[in-house]
This record gives structure tokens, C-alpha cells and sequence, in this order.
């Protein structure tokens, strides 16, 4: 008599839908929010987005970016972690000008033995020579997009933004609704780039009050000041109560 032990849990497409509708995100193998990150001695407020995949109109340099990399292969296959991954990030991580982290592993699994996620993965190869990878969570209706990264000796084709339109038009062919790029940071431009799909089909979380609008700098700017005088009266009852 044999016995097999039951598969491991996978967070449901559905659950996955969810948590990203109220500006949730995957982090190693956690759900997180935040409205805030200090970067480099500064105090900035965050602001979460997705994409509406049916609103979603290439422009042209979305266009010539396609058009650019059509040369490539592109493979989409399960997310598994392997050496050749780890060494296309060891060298892309050494090339950047911005903190990440140590290793493809630290940043999906963080020590698990078992991805909780829906992962997939697009492969990009040259020949045979992998030359980029974007990691993505698959829900129901949603798309998020986890982590990018590509071989140094690419850069000129922006194949972190061409992985980006990649999986918004894997996400449409699956009939999904949505696309979430993760967040961007209100005064510090180095996140602007998950605005490429086109800001037109873009919404920003008001975390204040739990719904999406249409994305304007306008509204990241007011959503800004909101957060950050809440903070700052949270602040002053804790000072007035010691």
C-alpha cells in the first residue's frame, strides 16, 4: 500500500484577484502593502497601479519596441528557479545603479521550499543565449508583473519595458482584466517606467479610501499630501501621549 502526501497549496486565482484589487502585492512569499518607503535619507509616499488591459492602445514607441525585439524568442513556461537564471541576474544586478536584491532566490522565495504563488515566466533568448526573464503571479482575471531583469549587454533594447508589454499581451490573450505593475513613488522618477503601457489605460490606488482612479500626476499629488498629513497628526498623538 502506497500513500501520497497532498499537493502543496497555491493561492487561488480568485484570492490572488482579490488582495490586488486593494493594493496588495507579493513580496517573497507574503501579501504586503505600504504607503511610504525611505529611499536614501528621504521620506516618499507610495502609489500603487494597474493597468486596464481593455483600455490598452500601443502607442508608437510601444510599437517600435516590439518591432525591435520581434528578433527574439519568447518562452513562457512555469516559473522554476535555476543556475542560468541566477547568473543572468548575478550579472544584470551588477550593472544597475539602484539597490536589489542579492539573488532571484531572496526575492521569490526568501528560503521556501515551495513557491505559494501562481508563477510564470517569460524567457528571452538570443539563439540559444538567455538574455532576459520576467517573472509574473497569474490570478483569475489579473496579471501582476514580479520582477524583470536582462542580460547588461542588451540595454539598448529595453527589454524590461518590452517584458511589460509582453505579459499585458499575454494577459489579454488570457482574458483577463488587469495588469498590475507594482507601485511608483511620488517625486522619485526611477519607478515612471511602469507607466509605459500608457498612462490613458492606468489607474492609481487611493489607499485612503480603498478604490481606483483614472491616473493623473494630479491625483498622486493631492492622494500625496493626504498620506503624508495623516502621517505627520499620527506622529504628533504620539508625541502628546508620551
Amino acid at each position: 500500500m502506497t500513500a501520497s502526501s497532498a499537493a502543496p497549496e497555491i493561492i487561488p486565482g480568485p484570492v490572488l484577484d482579490y488582495y490586488l484589487s486593494q493594493g496588495y502585492y507579493r513580496m517573497h512569499q507574503d501579501l504586503f502593502t505600504c504607503q511610504f518607503l525611505p529611499i536614501a535619507g528621504g521620506f516618499y509616499t507610495v502609489h500603487w497601479l494597474r493597468v486596464v488591459l481593455a483600455e490598452v492602445q500601443f502607442g508608437p514607441a510601444q510599437r517600435r519596441l516590439l518591432r525591435l525585439n520581434e528578433q527574439f524568442t519568447s518562452t513562457l513556461r512555469p516559473f522554476r528557479l535555476s543556475d542560468e537564471y541566477e547568473n543572468l541576474y548575478a550579472r544584470y544586478r551588477a550593472a544597475i545603479d539602484f539597490d536589489a536584491p542579492e539573488t532571484v532566490e531572496a526575492f521569490t522565495l526568501a528560503g521556501a521550499r515551495h513557491n505559494a504563488f501562481p508563477s510564470g515566466v517569460i524567457e528571452l533568448r538570443d539563439g540559444p543565449r538567455l538574455i532576459a526573464v520576467g517573472i509574473f503571479d497569474a490570478g483569475q482575471r489579473s496579471l501582476a508583473g514580479i520582477m524583470n531583469f536582462y542580460d547588461p549587454d542588451y540595454r539598448r533594447h529595453s527589454l524590461g519595458k518590452y517584458l511589460m508589454l509582453l505579459k499585458i499581451n499575454f494577459a489579454r490573450q488570457q482574458g483577463m482584466t488587469h495588469y498590475y505593475p507594482g507601485y511608483l513613488v511620488q517625486g522619485y522618477p526611477k519607478f515612471d517606467y511602469k507607466l509605459f503601457a500608457g498612462p490613458a489605460a492606468t489607474e492609481v490606488f487611493d489607499s485612503m479610501r480603498g478604490y481606483w482612479l483614472p491616473f493623473n500626476w494630479a491625483a498622486v499629488n493631492h492622494h500625496s499630501a493626504e498620506l503624508l498629513t495623516a502621517w505627520q497628526e499620527r506622529e504628533n498623538e504620539l508625541e502628546d501621549q508620551e
